[in-house]
């Protein structure tokens, strides 16, 4: 399914464990906060700050929890995404993909969606089962792989974080406005 065999022996034996980071929780913002529409800036620094980055995004996105986020996601235009690849649940490990591009997708299936920054919202959305990333890890150097069903599905909504695209851009405009109207009371019960 994640064609984790070539995976873990070729690129995600994660990156984070070489090294010894004091990881930081950082907020996750949530629409309509402006940052989310805004596209991440590709990454040319391949230093110690960006490898702290990535611990603190792993740590946010477990504490969430959930399974992939975006550095837009936590107020920050750089174009990295965090993706849980854990084996099992006493063992939390992730991939980071830095500058990712998603090609030759194959296939398309409807699955349902969530996001840690669309409050209290799921819905079905239709991305491709099969896709190719390139991309280039904590170092830069260049690293590519094929992903399938729910880890193909994680890596696309992520990848669409850079762009400034959330999932529910994905939906037709009555289920977006159905949503907008859902937000308005939540955000107002917060007042």
């Amino acid at each position: 399914m994640y064609h984790h065999d070539y995976l873990y022996k070729s690129i995600l034996i994660p990156e984070i464990r070489r090294y010894t980071y004091v990881m930081a929780l950082k907020k996750i913002l949530t629409y309509p906060e402006p940052v989310l529409r805004k596209k991440a800036k590709r990454i040319t620094i391949f230093d110690d700050a960006l490898k702290q980055l990535a611990a603190d995004m792993g740590e946010t996105m477990y504490n969430a929890p959930g399974v992939g986020l975006a550095a837009n996601q936590i107020g920050v235009l750089k174009q990295i995404v965090v993706v849980d690849i854990s084996k099992d649940e006493k063992e939390k490990e992730f991939i980071a993909l830095v500058n990712p591009v998603i090609s030759e997708g194959e296939g398309c299936v409807a699955g349902e969606e969530g996001c840690l920054s669309v409050r209290e919202y799921e819905a079905k959305v239709e991305r491709f089962q099969k896709i190719h990333v390139a991309a280039q890890d904590l170092d830069g150097e260049p690293i590519s792989f094929d992903a399938e069903d729910r880890f193909a599905r994680i890596i696309q909504h992520e990848v669409d974080h850079l762009q400034g695209t959330l999932f529910i851009d994905h939906l037709s405009t009555l289920k977006k406005n159905l949503y907008k109207r859902k937000l308005k009371k939540i955000l107002k019960a917060g007042e």
